[in-house]
Parts: structure tokens; sequence; C-alpha cells
């Protein structure tokens, strides 16, 4: 497959290595030091095994010279991606597909959700509706990201655990191009599952994120520590029995998303 990385950070340069080891045509677009960087060295990843590998992966600046992909993979903060997505059309082919590689709940989220709120554009992550006006919502492909990575250096990337890659259609189907795209993510060394509702899977991950995350950024204490306080587990508690209680009142069914979680394979 063509697959473009656009943005070459931490959970990027390890998706784009490790697809590029398996034979995948990667392409970065990426600019500055790391671009500089890039061409002069490749990407380099360093596992959490201590084992090193290079890339010597494409990358550029000028997305009309990358052309049109089989699949890209947004690796971007958001609020960055609303300024940089009208300049990303030259990548997308009359099949491309576009992977959101990002934590939080995604402009697309009401894309084929089916409830009420079906088609309804969220003006909190897309304020100015960029997003939707320049990246077709047939090409979405939802995506939740749990392995941790540092970039140490422009071409460097650490990373620290972890290799799941959760994969969605917003209708839960199991397309032909999900599959593809699911396979080529496997062979690269990634668990890689087809989800069929991809919305319980961001919300399960969203859900630990909205509650520990601010209140771990406040006091500067890991996770074991805030577990560990009795007054700093009950405002995650409450936490994230504020943010169920939202979930719920958009169809996510938290149990059996736990249960299948703990019960079913580790993928």
């Amino acid at each position: 497959m063509k697959i473009c990385i656009v943005g070459a950070g931490a959970i990027g340069g390890y998706l784009g290595v490790m697809l590029a080891k398996a034979g995948e045509e990667v392409t970065f677009i990426a600019r500055g030091a790391t671009l500089d960087a890039i061409r002069r060295e490749g990407m380099k990843l360093i596992m959490d095994n201590g084992t090193e590998h290079v890339a010597p992966v494409a990358a550029t600046d000028d997305v009309a010279q990358a052309g049109p992909q089989d699949a890209v993979i947004i690796a971007l903060k958001t609020n960055v991606l609303s300024g940089l997505a009208p300049t990303l059309r030259p990548l997308y082919g009359p099949e491309t597909m576009v992977v959101t590689a990002q934590n939080g709940i995604p402009w697309w989220y009401f894309h084929k959700h089916g409830g009420q709120y079906d088609g309804h554009r969220l003006t909190s992550v897309d304020p100015d509706g960029v997003l939707a006006q320049t990246i077709e919502p047939e090409r979405i492909i939802g995506a939740v990201v749990y392995p941790a990575a540092d970039r140490i250096a422009p071409n460097v990337v650490q990373h620290t655990y972890g290799n799941r890659f959760m994969l969605g259609e917003p209708d839960g189907r199991r397309t032909e191009r999900i599959q593809k795209l699911s396979q080529s993510m496997t062979s690269a060394g990634f668990k890689a599952p087809v989800r069929p509702n991809i919305r319980q899977d961001i919300w399960i991950k969203l859900w630990g994120n909205l509650a520990f995350n601010p209140v771990s950024a406040l006091t500067r204490a890991t996770l074991e520590e805030l577990a560990r306080h009795p007054l700093a587990r009950d405002l995650i508690a409450h936490l994230m029995q504020e943010g169920q209680m939202i979930g719920e009142r958009l169809d996510i069914d938290f149990a059996s998303r736990l249960t299948s979680a703990s019960s079913g394979p580790k993928m």
C-alpha cells in the first residue's frame, strides 16, 4: 500500500518505520529540521527492548509531490490539523482512506452515527467546519491509539510500550478496505483488529484520559500515585462517573465493552 503519514512525531514515526519495514511504501509529510533529518538519515525507531530500526522512507513538505495515496494516516493534534487540512487534497484519490490516529472525540464522530445526532457537526473540535469540508467523511477510518512513544530527536522515536491500534468504519461495516488496512498493519507487527463499534473503543480510552490526565497534569503525580491517594482516587471516580453518564446518553455501553475487553482476546 501507498501510505502517507501526516505528522512525523512519536506515533507517526513509530507507525511509519514499522510499516516501511514490512514493505509498505511510506511517505512522511514533514518540514524544517524533521524533514531535513529524515531525508538525510531516514527515520529511526528505538524499540522498548532496545532494538533499533532505520527506515529509508520518503519525506516531503510538498503534498503534490507525494501524490494520491491508498491511506493517509493523520498523526497530528486536531487543532494543528485544522490549518493543514485544506492543503492535503493532492493526497486523496478516489479510494483514499483517511485514518484518524488521534485522541479524544473526533470531528467526524456523528457521521453515520445512526442516533438522534446523526450527521451533527462538532463545533468544539471543528469550529469553522474546515475539517468536515476538506476531508470527506466517506474517507474516514476511525482509530484508537494505545502505544506510547517519544520523539527524542527530529528523526528518532523511542517506543515505550504497546502496539495496539483499534480500527473501525464509522458505520461498523467490515469493508474490504479496512480489512486490507488491518492486514497491512498486522503484517507490520501491530495488533490492529477491525472493531464493530469504534465509538465504544474511543470512549473507553477517553474515559480514562478525561479523568486521569488533567489530575496528573495538575498534581504532577503518576497514575499509580493517584490511584493510591484516597482523595485523588475519589475525584477521578467522580470524573469517570460524569464521563460515563455523557457517553451513555450517546448510546455507549460501558459495561459490555469492559466485559468484552476483559474476557476477549487481547488485541
